[in-house]
């Protein structure tokens, strides 16, 4: 009870504070995203082929029930009796692959949103990265110049909070200015 209890409480700690290195925790999403992609394209290979083995499927019942009518044209009833069985047995495999593919359809639109969401926590990530670092190096600044005996001038928390608005929109419209940029140059834009 107490491991629980310490581990939630560990969670909630790391949820709340910014990890030490944004840079390690872009990484390993990187990573994970990576992976992920590389399971949709599995998905979707399952997909297609169980789609092809449905259509395999069905040109075989289309025969066996082209070839039942051509035995009963000729009154062979022991064909006919086989190509039946065939037909029903071949039926059921039909239809179970027909909750495959939509199953594997549902699985596969889950997976995409799933990779959407990591794409977009990825460019959070990749945003805070750089906000979380520059509020750092401002920090360890004032921390050296205070040591050095240079007092932080005082601002109020309405001051700081406009300052910081201010400092992430600058940083934000030149994030978006490089990356009009590079669309221009690969002529995408």
């Amino acid at each position: 009870m107490f491991k629980r209890l310490r581990e939630a409480l560990e969670a909630a700690l790391a949820a709340a504070t910014p990890p030490a290195d944004l840079y390690d925790l872009a990484g390993r999403m990187r990573d994970a995203l990576i992976e992920a992609k590389a399971g949709l394209g599995q998905m979707r290979d399952a997909l297609a082929k169980t789609e092809r083995a449905q259509e395999a499927l069905a040109r075989e019942i289309e025969t066996a029930e082209r070839r039942r009518a051509l035995a009963a044209g000729i009154d062979d009833a022991e064909t006919v009796a086989v190509a039946e069985r065939y037909v029903a047995k071949h039926r059921e495999r039909a239809a179970v692959l027909e909750k495959k593919v939509a199953a594997q359809r549902e699985e596969l639109g889950l997976a995409e949103r799933d990779v959407a969401e990591m794409v977009a926590q990825l460019e959070e990530v990749t945003k805070r990265r750089g906000t979380v670092q520059g509020d750092r190096s401002a920090q360890a600044a004032w921390s050296a110049l205070g040591r050095a005996g240079m007092d932080r001038p005082e601002l109020d928390a309405e001051q700081e909070a406009l300052k910081s608005r201010m400092d992430r929109a600058a940083r934000e419209a030149e994030a978006d200015a490089k990356l009009e940029e590079l669309k221009r140059r690969m002529g995408k834009g």
